[in-house]
C-alpha cells in the first residue's frame, strides 16, 4: 500500500541547522511520495487509511553514506590500532574469507538482518573483490527492502597476495560482469569502488573511468583520512596537487557523475574547493576516526562552505550500523576538536548532525530524507515511552535524548519508499 497517512510527533529538517517539529501532525503518502505535512488531514486525502503512531517521533529515515558490509564479522576488534596497521591485520584477511560463498551467506545475513531494522533506510555499501559474494549481498539487501548501493571493491597492488586482484584488465573484466549481473535488481544499484589510491593501479584507474562512461555509474572511495595514508598517496602520485587530484586526474571525482568520499579528515583548502566544485559528497565518520587514530574532521566548517555532507556509520572502523550513535559520536567528537584543537571551528549541534544523518546524506540519492511534497517516504517512527523521566520534555528535547539513548529497540515502524518494512 503506497496511498495511505501516518499521524505522530513529526520530526525533519528545513535546512542545516532548522529543525522542524510538528506535534500531532498528518503525513499524507500517496505512490509513495510524501504530499506535505498537515495539522489536519485535508479534504481530497480524506478517504486514505491512518495510521495513529500517538506519542511516537516520525523521523525521516537515515542514509548511511559509508560503511563496508564485509567487515561485518570483525566489528568492535582492533580499535586500538591506527588505520594501515589494521588494514593488514583485520580487514585484508577478513575479507579474504568472501571468496567462501558459505562464510559470505552467514555474515551477509546478519549484517542485512541487523541494517534493516536499523534507522537506516538507503546506504553506500563496500563489499569485497569478490564478484559473487557481492551480487549475494545484493540480492540480500534487495529483498530486505532497503535502498542501496553497493560496491565491488576494486585492488590490483600493495595488498596481500590472497585479495589481491591479479592485475588490473581481469579486475576490470569481473567488474563490468558484476555491473552487467547487478542490472536483474530493482533497488539495489551497483556502484564503482576503487578501495583506494594506494591499492589501485592507474591503468586499473583509467578502465574504472571507462567502465563508469559506459554505464552511468556513481563512485565511492576514501580520502585525507589517515596522515600515513595521505603520505603514501604522496609517494605513489607525484604529480597529484594533494589526494582529491590523484582521484581527479582520472575523472573519478565527481563533476559528470556522483561521487562519494568517505572522511575528508585532513582535507586542505585546495582539496575542499575541488570537492565544492565537483559536488563530491562528504562521508563523515566519526567514531572510526576516532576508533583508529585518524582525527576529527572540522564538519561544521564543510557544513559552512556549503559542502555537501552526510553522515557514516564505517562499519566496522565504527563499531555499530546504528545512526543514532553516529550523530552522537560526530557531535561529541567535535566538541573535543573545538576545546582541544581548533576553537575557530565551532562544535556541531543537534540541528547538524540530525541534517547530516538525513537530507544531507539523503541528497545523494535524490528526493530523500525529508518530509516535503514530492519527496521519498522514508520513515523510521521512534517510541521513546521507556526512556522514562519525570520531567516535561519538548519535541526536541525527546529527539536530543533518542540520539543519545536510543537503539533498534525502539523503532516501532519503519517506510522506505512508502513501503512499510515492519
Amino acid at each position: 500500500m503506497k496511498d495511505f497517512i501516518i499521524k505522530g510527533q513529526v520530526l525533519d529538517s528545513a535546512g542545516p541547522e532548522l529543525l522542524r517539529c510538528r506535534e500531532n501532525s498528518y503525513i499524507v503518502v500517496t505512490e509513495g511520495l510524501c504530499r506535505g505535512v498537515f495539522p489536519l488531514v485535508p479534504e481530497q486525502y480524506a478517504g486514505l487509511p491512518v495510521t495513529d503512531f500517538g506519542t511516537g517521533m516520525i523521523l525521516p529515515g537515515m542514509s548511511d553514506l559509508h560503511l563496508h558490509a564485509a567487515q561485518f564479522g570483525f566489528r568492535g576488534l582492533g580499535m586500538d590500532m591506527e588505520l594501515l596497521d589494521w588494514l593488514e591485520r583485520y580487514t585484508f584477511p577478513e575479507e579474504a574469507r568472501f571468496s567462501d560463498l558459505r562464510y559470505a551467506e552467514q555474515a551477509y545475513s546478519g549484517f542485512v538482518s541487523l541494517l534493516r531494522r536499523s534507522c537506516t533506510t538507503r546506504a553506500a555499501v563496500f563489499a569485497s573483490v569478490h564478484r559473487e559474494a557481492t551480487l549475494l549481498l545484493m540480492e540480500k539487501l534487495e529483498a530486505s527492502g532497503l535502498r542501496c548501493y553497493v560496491g565491488k571493491v576494486n585492488m590490483d597492488r600493495n595488498c596481500p597476495d590472497y585479495i589481491r586482484e591479479p592485475d588490473a584488465q581481469s579486475a576490470l573484466r569481473d567488474t563490468e560482469e558484476w555491473i552487467l549481473q547487478a542490472q536483474s535488481f530493482a533497488h539495489t544499484k551497483p556502484i564503482l569502488t576503487p578501495r583506494f589510491i594506494p591499492t589501485c593501479s592507474d591503468p586499473l584507474m583509467r578502465g574504472l573511468k571507462e567502465l563508469q562512461r559506459k554505464y552511468a555509474l556513481p563512485t565511492q572511495s576514501h580520502l585525507s583520512e589517515n596522515y600515513g595514508e595521505i603520505a603514501w598517496v604522496r609517494e605513489l602520485s607525484p604529480d597529484a596537487a594533494h589526494y582529491g587530484d590523484a582521484y581527479a586526474r582520472f575523472g573519478m571525482f565527481g563533476g559528470d557523475h556522483p561521487c562519494i568520499m568517505a572522511h575528508c579528515v585532513h582535507s586542505g583548502e585546495e582539496e575542499l574547493e575541488l570537492i565544492r566544485r565537483n559536488g563530491v559528497f562528504i562521508a563523515h565518520s566519526p567514531e572510526s576516526n576516532m576508533n583508529l587514530a585518524s582525527g576529527v574532521a572540522p564538519v561544521s566548517r564543510y557544513l559552512s562552505l556549503g559542502l555537501r555532507v552526510g553522515l557514516a556509520s564505517d562499519l566496522a572502523g565504527g563499531s555499530s550500523e546504528n545512526m543514532l550513535r553516529a550523530m552522537t559520536h560526530a557531535i561529541q567528537a567535535s566538541k573535543l576538536r573545538w576545546r582541544l584543537a581548533d576553537q575557530e571551528v565551532k562544535p556541531l549541534s543537534l540541528e547538524q548532525a540530525f541534517w547530516m544523518a538525513t537530507a544531507g546524506g539523503g541528497a545523494f540519492f535524490g528526493k530523500v530524507g525529508r518530509f516535503e511534497p514530492g519527496f521519498a517516504l522514508d520513515a523510521v517512527v521512534l517510541d521513546d515511552s521507556s526512556l522514562s523521566t519525570p520531567r516535561p520534555l519538548r519535541l526536541r528535547d525527546r529527539l536530543e535524548r533518542a540520539v543519545y539513548l536510543a537503539d533498534e529497540r525502539h523503532i516501532t515502524a519503519k517506510f522506505v519508499d512508502g513501503v512499510r518494512l515492519f
